[in-house]
């Protein structure tokens, strides 16, 4: 978040739709399906087989909330959420999930469907990082529920992983990003920034600019070049500036959660 601005493009997919008053859920990985059977009741299962996950860990960090799945999935969410904050599950065997929600969200029972790490998964981080320089205003996008300290102006980090396959393709995923305050994001009323904006995060992956963040959201996508994977990776996010301050440099105060490298069949592209 900005001093006095922030908004967001981005040009990847947004994966996570809401629906009300069905009968019956069919969950999938980074959707949410509201369930007016469970009774106010949240609950965490397998994206696949629909069982409930026992034992999954569920947290939002900005309000000190943590909480654990019990033998059936089922989970309270009792807490108190004033803006939109990253909700994040940890399952040992399962890929990290992360969603933005609000107190709207909050107050209606969640169906979260999680799914199993596949070979090539690599999670590259799954706790929500603070990035900026932890100076902004009340109208940048979510600061009210922005509580840790920033770690400075980028995320980076090295993993490891596969020789890609002749029919593979890469792709990096932010799980959810809140506090983006570019031109895209104002345009959306995802902040109430009346006449700046920032410049979008930028994703970089082994020194090279593979894509930005422009909005706020989840499961946000970037195809990552195969000529670019190596053995041994280098991630890296650098949050945006301020474009109107040019006295001094003002970073977005952004949140990102759930970071991961995936490896899919190249048939997973053939929409593009």
């Amino acid at each position: 978040m900005l001093k006095n601005t922030k908004l967001t493009v981005v040009t990847m997919i947004l994966t996570v739709f809401f629906f009300t008053n069905i009968a019956f859920c069919e969950t999938i990985t980074g959707k949410v399906n509201q369930n007016t059977t469970l009774k106010k009741k949240n609950k965490i299962v397998d994206s696949y087989t629909q069982k409930p996950v026992t034992g999954a860990a569920i947290s939002i960090p900005s309000v000190g909330f943590r909480t654990t799945s019990d033998s059936d999935g089922t989970f309270e969410l009792n807490t108190q959420i004033n803006d939109k904050a990253i909700l994040s599950v940890q399952k040992e065997g399962y890929r990290p999930f992360s969603l933005t929600i609000d107190e709207n969200i909050a107050s209606k029972p969640l169906k979260l469907g999680i799914e199993k790490s596949k070979i090539g998964d690599v999670t590259i981080e799954s706790d929500v990082c603070h990035l900026g320089d932890d100076v902004y205003s009340e109208t940048s996008a979510n600061s009210s529920e922005f509580k840790g300290k920033s770690l400075g102006s980028y995320f980076t980090k090295t993993f490891k992983t596969k020789t890609l396959r002749p029919n593979e393709e890469a792709v990096v995923i932010i799980g959810s990003v809140i506090g983006l305050d570019t031109k895209m994001a104002k345009e959306l009323g995802q902040n109430q920034i009346a006449y700046v904006y920032s410049s979008p995060t930028e994703v970089f992956f082994n020194g090279n600019k593979v894509g930005e963040l422009n909005i706020n959201g989840d499961n946000q996508e970037i195809e990552i070049p195969r000529q670019l994977v190596r053995e041994s990776n280098e991630l890296t996010i650098k949050t945006g500036r301020n474009l109107f301050q040019h006295a001094y440099v003002d970073y977005d105060d952004i949140e990102i959660a759930g970071l991961r490298f995936e490896i899919k069949d190249k048939g997973a592209f053939a929409y593009k």
